[in-house]
């Protein structure tokens, strides 16, 4: 759950809103192959229930009321890194901002793996 409060009073969105928000976001950038798992706990738990979840490869916390968020993917090969990781951090920066009205402070972008097409 990340909590930001304002002068309007608090406002508490989910982390699963989050993950679906900016997966659907990530995932519709050209280069992308899929989202890493990004900890331990998140590759635990999709080897024993063996299924992906909404959440994976993606970390969003709080900072001084603005976002930060952490992405982990795996590109296809051959692809430009560069150009893939500057087009999610627009696309996510803007959707973020525009669907929840909350400032991102910055998003990483990490690239875990390659895969073919």
């Amino acid at each position: 759950m990340i909590t930001l409060e304002n002068h309007l009073g608090t406002i508490d969105i989910s982390q699963n809103y989050f993950s679906n928000l900016i997966g659907n976001a990530v995932s519709s950038c050209y280069g992308v192959a899929v989202m890493v798992k990004a900890s331990a706990t998140q590759s635990i738990r999709s080897l024993i229930t063996r299924r992906s979840f909404a959440d994976d490869g993606i970390r969003v916390r709080s900072v001084h009321d603005k976002l930060v968020v952490d992405l982990h993917i795996a590109v296809i090969y051959g692809m430009n890194i560069s150009a893939i990781s500057s087009s999610i951090v627009n696309k996510v920066t803007y959707t973020v901002e525009k669907v929840t009205g909350l400032e991102v402070l910055r998003v990483n972008v990490f690239v875990d793996a390659m895969k073919g097409e």
